[in-house]
């Protein structure tokens, strides 16, 4: 793991250990840009901004920066009343993808706090394999429903279970491809 990834990843968990994202908006623009910034500030200088350049993934090209604003806004009016209408929230937030660099990382914190709010569950992302979950993100543009039963099927109660929202947060940078460290 390159040292920015490993600082960032210390950042991820002070943001749960100091109490801090309990102070963070929850399933909005400003709340994603706060969790993205607390994560890689001091190692990114678009820690927390929204991208002013044109982004892809393999052929898959995220919202233009033409749109990119008007489409945070209809993004953040969305409902997260429910598990589905969360999902559908957060593969709108993908593919809006508003940072240069560690959407995902900071998006799966952001899913996680809406869930926690809106459905009193969170994902337990220890237990989801990284090839189905990036392939199901890769489909869900067209249908979200593989994502959802992926997720659904590990949703756990345990909220507050430290172990549980850490273990994520180390599978996060997996999916990202970052090898998990044994000595963090």
């Amino acid at each position: 793991m390159r040292n920015i990834d490993k600082e960032s990843l210390l950042n991820a968990y002070q943001l749960f250990d100091s109490g801090n994202i309990d102070q963070i908006e929850i399933g909005t623009t400003k709340g994603l840009q706060d969790i993205h910034k607390y994560l890689f500030d001091g190692l990114y200088d678009f820690a927390g901004k929204i991208r002013t350049k044109n982004i892809s993934k393999g052929s898959f090209r995220f919202a233009t920066v033409l749109y990119l604003n008007e489409i945070l806004i209809k993004v953040e009016q969305m409902p997260e009343n429910n598990f589905n209408e969360i999902i559908s929230k957060y593969v709108e937030m993908n593919i809006a993808h508003p940072f240069m660099e560690g959407n995902g990382r900071s998006m799966r914190i952001w899913l996680d706090r809406m869930l926690m709010l809106s459905v009193k569950k969170l994902v337990n992302w220890q237990f989801i394999d990284k090839t189905e979950y990036l392939q199901a993100v890769e489909r869900s543009p067209i249908n979200d429903l593989e994502l959802r039963t992926l997720l659904a099927a590990h949703l756990t109660e345990d909220i507050l279970n430290r172990e549980i929202i850490f273990k994520g947060i180390e599978q996060s940078y997996y999916y990202e491809g970052y090898e998990k460290d044994e000595d963090l």
